[in-house]
C-alpha cells in the first residue's frame, strides 16, 4: 500500500471525500461503485468494482467463440479497460486501459464500424497494431458497462455489417447476463 500524505476525516454520516487528485489518478467517476475491503490490522481498502468482472471468464469464452468461428480478434472492455480477449497479445491487450477515443464511443451508446479511409481508432494506447472494427456498448437495464470490440490487425478486410451483428448479439447477451 502507498502513503498519499492526505488525512480525511470522517463525517457525521459515515462519509470520506476521496480528493480530486486520486480521483483522477484512479479514473473514479461521480456514481462509480467501490468495493470496500478490510484488512486484520485495521486498513480499509476501496477498489473500483467493475461488474464485468463477474464475466471476465464468460467474456473470455465468448471472444474464444468468435476468433474461432470467425477468425476475428475480439475483446470485450468494461468502462476502464480490456477484460477478455482472444486472438491476439493477451500480454498486448488484457488490463489495459480503455482509450479516450473508445471510452466516447461507448458512452455515445452507438454502435461502431471502421470505415475505409477514416482515421483508425485504437483499443489501447499500448498496442499500436490493432484498430477498431465494430464497437458495440454493452448495456445492462440503461447502465453502460462496457462493449465488444471486433479489432483489426495490419490489412484486414474491414467489417461488414454480419460482423457488427454479430457484436451486436454479443453485447446484447453480455448484458442479459448481467441481469440476472
Amino acid at each position: 500500500m502507498k502513503a498519499t500524505g492526505i488525512v480525511r476525516r470522517v463525517d457525521d454520516l459515515g462519509r470520506i471525500v476521496i480528493p480530486k487528485e486520486i480521483r483522477r489518478t484512479l479514473k473514479i467517476r461521480e456514481g462509480d461503485p467501490l468495493e470496500i475491503y478490510t484488512e486484520k490490522d485495521g486498513g480499509v481498502i476501496f477498489r473500483k468494482y467493475s461488474p464485468m468482472g463477474d464475466l471476465q471468464e464468460f467474456a473470455a469464452q465468448m471472444c474464444d467463440s468468435i476468433f474461432g468461428s470467425f477468425g476475428h480478434i475480439a475483446a470485450v472492455t468494461d468502462r476502464d479497460g480490456v477484460i477478455a480477449v482472444s486472438g491476439a497479445s493477451k500480454r498486448e491487450l488484457l488490463e489495459k486501459p480503455n482509450t479516450a477515443e473508445l471510452l466516447h464511443l461507448m458512452e455515445e451508446r452507438k454502435n461502431y464500424r471502421y470505415n475505409a479511409g477514416s482515421a483508425a481508432i485504437k483499443i489501447t494506447d499500448s498496442a499500436d497494431r490493432y484498430a477498431i472494427g465494430v464497437a458495440v456498448p454493452i448495456l445492462c437495464q440503461g447502465d453502460l458497462m462496457g462493449s465488444v470490440v471486433l479489432l483489426l490487425d495490419g490489412d484486414c478486410a474491414p467489417m461488414t455489417e454480419n460482423d457488427l451483428k454479430l457484436a451486436q448479439a454479443t453485447a446484447s447477451f453480455l448484458g442479459r447476463q448481467m441481469e440476472s
